[in-house]
């Protein structure tokens, strides 16, 4: 058997979301494509361990059917093999299968969220047999597909529906470029713990994960952490990071403004790393039990309704080991010199954690022109940095690729390189007094702290304009995945 290339991997799992246009809104394909890909990854792994129990074994049935000698269970009758040859109501089998393996295996509990497989006005027989034999035209074991590989195809497969159905794209994917930067900025240690608060797909876990890899570092041992308020999300997150072959992890749903899930002794847990791409000035949150939050996360100040970035901030700041602890957010601009958040500002330049700001390029954000900046806090800063704080305008810093933005390697290292740096670089890098912060109004921008010939601007119509439009995105992504959600009971 010859190993599958990437090309031809990326080819076989988009031709899976072909198979589905027309059928449905391509919002739609990530609830049944995801889940159907893992399964048959699982299945056939299962049966790569099998025939290598087996063969270790002198053919021994009892032996190579043992748990010991499998990552996951799967029984016959929830085997991939069993769905291929059911003849009719294939959604009710695969509902049956799914469920079956979620019991039969902890780890994977609610991991195939519960889309509406047995809908047949959506899913009719026909579409789902087309389905299954495309799937089945490719072993996805580990000889003819590594972990890594299929998690790069996976992860290909959600920036595929970044540029196709554009609004869901935005609810669970990070320009990965960015994230690679952030992660090259914070350099990982094995045996940190690493937390992203709204994980989306854990493209930033991930991406920790690789660079200890890619370092010669040892990375079994770092111990990762994500909330995500999506449920289809959250556990499109869980299966990235088994297909990449990490099993430490703890990813859990919920609202993490709401209802943080990682509290130890009624106090918010903290971690060595935390990275995060929060929704952008969300507006419906409850800011009201906010003002007087058990975990005293409004030590800034209580943001306003209209914006929600630092209540996540403030979030983040006291989710931070007290000694190791630092972050890197990808933030909207904005929240570097909006006034009605000018007050929080300066709460926090005096806490004196705020390490740099980095001003990066338009179109980094999937289908959205919004300027992006990355905001990295330390609780350690260097003695160079005490009272001062790195800007970097990294805003000329990119590549186009089709539609959108990327940072290439020599755009990472020139930003890495300016952030270890304590010299100045005119035009690029600056270093600024905290008092000196605190005189101009508490301003963090680019423009009034690196670029001395850009005009300081306010928040602009299209910088609202775009903030609307990511609201309104995220609004139909949820509401769609909820009406998928119901369906799917009442199919039952």
């Amino acid at each position: 058997m010859s190993k599958i290339t990437i090309p031809e991997l990326e080819k076989y799992l988009w031709d899976g979301a072909v198979i589905l246009r027309g059928k449905m809104g391509a919002g739609s394909y990530k609830n049944y494509l995801f889940p159907l890909i893992f399964y048959k990854r699982i299945c056939d792994v299962y049966d790569e361990e099998y025939k290598a129990a087996l063969e270790e074994s002198d053919n021994d049935v009892e032996y190579a059917v043992n748990r010991d000698n499998h990552k996951f269970v799967i029984s016959p009758e929830a085997h991939w093999n069993t769905i291929r040859d059911t003849p009719s109501d294939i959604g009710i089998a695969i509902t049956h299968a799914l469920k079956k393996i979620e019991s039969e295996n902890r780890d994977l509990s609610g991991i195939f969220g519960d889309a509406a497989w047995t809908n047949k006005s959506r899913l009719p027989d026909d579409l789902l047999k087309d389905l299954i034999e495309h799937f089945s035209t490719v072993v996805l074991s580990n000889e003819n597909c590594s972990a890594d590989e299929l998690g790069l195809g996976y992860e290909y497969l959600v920036g595929r529906f970044a540029d196709d159905s554009g609004h869901t794209a935005q609810e669970f994917y990070t320009n990965r470029t960015i994230v690679q930067l952030m992660t090259e900025l914070l350099q990982p240690k094995p045996g940190e713990s690493i937390y992203d608060p709204t994980c989306g797909s854990a493209g930033m876990l991930i991406s920790s994960v690789a660079y200890l890899r890619d370092h010669g570092e040892e990375w079994r041992s770092v111990k990762l952490y994500g909330q995500e308020l999506t449920p289809l999300t959250a556990s499109i997150g869980k299966m990235n990071l088994f297909l990449h072959d990490i099993r430490e992890f703890k990813i859990v749903q919920g609202d993490t403004l709401q209802n943080p899930y990682f509290v130890k002794n009624n106090e918010l847990q903290v971690f060595d790393i935390v990275l995060a791409n929060p929704p952008y000035s969300i507006k419906e949150w409850n800011r009201e039990k906010f003002k007087n939050d058990p975990y005293g996360r409004n030590f800034l100040g209580t943001p306003p309704q209209g914006r929600a970035d630092f209540a996540f901030f403030q979030h983040i700041l006291k989710s931070m080991d007290p000694k190791t602890g630092r972050c890197a957010i990808l933030f909207p601009h904005g929240v570097l010199f909006r006034e009605e958040e000018k007050s929080l500002r300066e709460a926090l330049i005096k806490l004196d954690v705020l390490e740099c700001v980095i001003g990066v390029a338009k179109g980094l954000f999937y289908n959205s022109p919004m300027e992006a900046c990355i905001v990295i806090c330390n609780n350690s800063k260097p003695s160079e940095l005490k009272g001062k704080v790195r800007f970097i305008d990294a805003k000329k810093e990119y590549v186009k690729s089709g539609n959108n933005s990327m940072l290439t390697m020599d755009n990472i290292s020139k930003i890495k390189n300016a952030f270890v740096s304590f010299d100045e670089i005119p035009g690029f890098m600056s270093i600024i007094d905290n008092d000196q912060l605190l005189e101009n109004d508490s301003k963090l921008s680019i423009a009034a702290n690196v670029s001395d010939d850009i005009e300081e601007q306010e928040c602009s119509v299209q910088e609202a304009f775009d903030l609307w439009q990511v609201s309104k995105n995220r609004y139909d992504a949820q509401t769609n995945d909820l009406m998928i959600h119901c369906r799917g009971h009442n199919d039952e």
